[in-house]
């Protein structure tokens, strides 16, 4: 458990320091056995103590102690219970991956890290945060994707460690800024799934991969 609190008091603040996340806007997890620690609800993530993370067990829902786990707790879960091969999820507001999303579109790749790294996206139509309707539709996609883009919302992003979850999440919104700026000189140039598949297998990527789960 002491590893597990570890991370999340790490990457808590790392979302913070980004600016990924502005105060209270965001929420992580991870899995411990048959439970996950969550953010608590309504606190700043810069903040949470290290007692204050919610230990949750991850089937019956079951919460521990008396602090109030993220109201997207449902979401959470979701991901645990339909992947088992992953052990943090991530969810914040990036204000650009939230800009390009609330306009239809979807985030392209536009530079190597993202498509040698990110392999599926998902994109979610919108649905109103921290609802049972919005964890199902989670839910559908959480055995395959390592994003996913909820429009008008936010990203979440699971991984196999926490370090991937937010390498991942970092990797989003970078593609989001760079496809939002490329607008305002007329739009850009798409890598083609060709060039994707080549930068996939790169050793230097499988590499760098390799070294995100561990």
């Amino acid at each position: 458990m002491s590893h597990v609190i570890e991370q999340l008091d790490k990457y808590a603040k790392e979302l913070v320091a980004s600016g990924l996340v502005v105060g209270a806007g965001g929420n992580l997890s991870m899995r411990d056995g048959d439970y996950m620690y969550i953010s608590p609800s309504g606190y700043d993530l810069k903040e949470i103590k290290k007692e204050e993370w919610v230990k949750v067990h991850i089937i019956s829902g079951e919460v521990y102690g008396s602090i109030k786990p993220s109201s997207e707790l449902l979401m959470h879960l979701a991901c645990f219970r339909e992947n088992e091969e992953i052990t943090a999820v991530l969810h914040a507001h990036p204000t650009y991956s939230v800009s390009v999303s609330s306009t239809g579109k979807e985030i392209p790749a536009l530079f190597p890290d993202f498509p040698a790294m990110v392999k599926d996206v998902a994109y979610i139509d919108y649905v109103i945060p921290t609802t049972e309707l919005l964890a199902n539709e989670v839910a559908n996609h959480a055995q395959k994707a390592q994003v996913m883009v909820l429009r008008n919302h936010g990203v979440i992003t699971l991984g196999k460690t926490m370090k991937e979850a937010y390498f991942f999440m970092q990797l989003t919104e970078e593609s989001a800024k760079v496809f939002a700026i490329s607008q305002l000189f007329g739009g850009a140039r798409h890598l083609t799934e060709e060039e994707c598949e080549a930068l996939r297998n790169l050793s230097s990527e499988k590499f760098r991969s390799k070294l995100l789960k561990e």
